[in-house]
């Protein structure tokens, strides 16, 4: 694995525990985890702090998307699928079960 890759990868693993972080503060029908936050709620309303939330959800989801895009043309699979089926062209065929020898009838003098 080439390091652009694995850099690709650690991001997506950031970025969907802060996705699950985000998700979590937000309120849904009833009261959400953004309520025990209080400051905040005082500081921005409670409205602007959900829409807030929401953009950094999208956020998040978008960047996660693209990287992944992005990621899976980072590797390097044609490389790979060249040597194995240049493996198995070197091959020889064999028997699954070896081939008793056949007797040969021999005439009785």
């Amino acid at each position: 694995m080439n390091a652009l890759f694995t850099t690709l990868v650690v991001l997506i693993i950031i970025a969907s525990i802060l996705l699950i972080l985000v998700v979590l503060l937000q309120s849904g029908k009833g009261d959400g985890m953004a309520s025990n936050f209080v400051a905040g709620n005082q500081t921005f309303g409670v409205r602007q702090t959900a829409d807030i939330l929401e953009k950094i959800t999208w956020g998040l989801v978008t960047f996660i998307a693209v990287v992944s895009i992005v990621a899976s043309f980072t590797t390097n699979t044609k490389s790979t699928e060249i040597n194995i089926s240049d493996k198995i062209e070197n091959t020889t065929a064999q028997p699954e079960f070896p081939i008793a020898p056949v007797e040969q009838d021999t005439p009785n003098d």
